[in-house]
């Protein structure tokens, strides 16, 4: 009988992206996705180490399985990511019954270890300390048809006080640009219409071989490549960020008018403190520049509220900055002690009531910024490319949801004599809007390739996309 898996992510999109692999490792191998409802015989954790909410649901969804697992011993679980590569023998330490721990640096290894787990009856353990080579040398199942994520680099070469991220994955490693742009036209050739480039800190590509301009040159590469309808990137860290990347972004006709930029936090003093290498005043030069060169451009940000040290006038410098930039969205977060981080060991760590008043305070006044920029948007029609179906609204209308050129959720209506399809585009007249989406009605239907390819996906009943091909060499 085929064994069953199913893998859970937690955290950013490189984790994501390392799900796919993971997924197509365990397809490769032989086993199929779980359907719904029904317990896997094989659960990988894909963690994440950058905030303490992440291990405690590790650890709380590893106890729910000890009862599962008890009753049914051939079943196998694995915890790999970042946390694995943190904690290690504390796993096996806190949940005995785990079968396999394996690193950031060895997703390939999983279907091996689970094999030696099952034949040996015993736990095994696999950290490897650096990369070998890019995961995008193996298997993948993605999770969609039309949309895809391709890594330009792993690992960091940033020193942020509070980020654990750069200790376990790594330094800096950028792969070749012939080598990334063979995935992308090979996705590409499977019907993706829509490419994000990942990396760690995406916009330094190109330190390994000593080219400045190196991002900007890909994105520009990118908009050479005919059906790929869609560009985007994160996250940039705004130290790299360099006026040809906007001019690439400007003049490339596929580069989304859409800026990820981590913020972290409005005070310079506090951005000293994180170690950030910028200030505020050239993360919103930036912003000016890119809103000069694409006035349609949207911007969101990153923002941790609480870092140690920060005072109420800091606070309030991160308020005032949200303010002046009018973020698009903000994605928030209260400051997360983590062990091994120079943050964590910083005096004057601020008191947790007066972190979450002030998380409070940070997301009700995004939330009016956003519900204002996106009121701007009322009257105007937008490019829509549809990801999924919310349901029926009445007998005849029915209610979809997909992301703007520059990213913004929006919801809309459409007659059901004219169904588009995840991966069409639909051209929607904005009606209404709130602080997290757009929503109107849609209008011109186009039909994609991405909407082939999703069609194609469902006629075969997958749950997700069978996995691209190795790239080549």
């Amino acid at each position: 009988m085929t064994r069953t898996y199913l893998v859970e992510t937690y955290g950013c999109q490189m984790n994501v992206h390392d799900s796919e692999r993971i997924s197509g490792l365990l397809d490769e191998a032989g086993f199929i996705p779980v359907a719904p409802g029904v317990q896997a015989d094989i659960v990988v954790f894909n963690t994440c180490a950058v905030r303490e909410n992440a291990d405690n649901k590790l650890y709380g969804n590893l106890s729910f399985l000890a009862p599962v697992k008890k009753a049914n011993p051939q079943m196998q679980i694995a915890v790999g990511g970042c946390l694995a590569q943190k904690d290690q023998a504390l796993i096996l330490k806190k949940a005995p019954y785990v079968d396999v721990v394996f690193g950031t640096h060895n997703v390939g290894s999983l279907p091996v270890l689970l094999e030696r787990a099952r034949i040996e009856e015993e736990s095994q353990i696999e950290i490897l300390e650096s990369l070998e080579h890019f995961p995008s040398t193996l298997p993948a199942r993605r999770y969609s048809a039309f949309s895809a994520w391709v890594s330009v680099s792993v690992g960091c070469n940033n020193t942020c006080t509070f980020c654990i991220v750069p200790t376990l994955r790594g330094i800096e490693k950028d792969r070749p640009a012939k080598e990334i742009m063979a995935e992308v036209r090979a996705l590409v050739d499977q019907g993706v219409i829509e490419i994000t480039l990942l990396g760690q800190n995406v916009n330094a590509y190109g330190v390994d071989f000593a080219d400045r301009d190196a991002f900007a040159k890909l994105v520009k590469e990118c908009g050479k490549v005919e059906g790929l309808e869609r560009v985007r990137f994160m996250s940039p860290h705004p130290r790299d960020f360099t006026d040809s990347v906007i001019e690439a972004m400007a003049s490339t006709p596929n580069a989304m008018p859409h800026l990820h930029m981590p913020l972290q936090s409005g005070s310079n003093r506090v951005l000293q403190e994180m170690r950030r290498s910028y200030r505020t005043d050239r993360y919103l030069g930036i912003i000016d520049r890119v809103r000069a060169a694409m006035p349609q451009s949207q911007i969101t940000t990153d923002i941790i509220v609480g870092f140690p040290g920060e005072s109420e006038e800091d606070f309030q410098d991160t308020l005032d900055l949200c303010t002046q930039a009018r973020f698009s969205a903000a994605y928030t977060y209260q400051y997360s002690k983590r062990p091994g981080t120079p943050a964590a060991d910083m005096p004057n760590q601020v008191a947790a009531q007066v972190v979450g008043e002030r998380y409070t305070r940070l997301h009700a006044h995004q939330e009016a910024i956003s519900y204002s920029v996106n009121l701007e948007s009322i009257g105007k029609s937008m490019h829509v490319l549809v990801t999924d179906q919310e349901g029926r609204r009445d007998a005849k209308y029915s209610r979809m949801s997909g992301r703007t050129e520059d990213f913004r959720l929006a919801h809309f209506s459409f007659d059901e004599e004219n169904v588009p399809r995840p991966g069409d585009v639909v051209t929607v007249d904005i009606q209404d809007a709130a602080p997290h989406f757009l929503s109107g009605a849609g209008g011109a239907l186009r039909r994609t390739r991405g909407g082939d390819a999703h069609e194609a996906r469902n006629r075969e009943r997958e749950p997700l996309l069978l996995g691209m091909p190795q790239v080549p060499k």
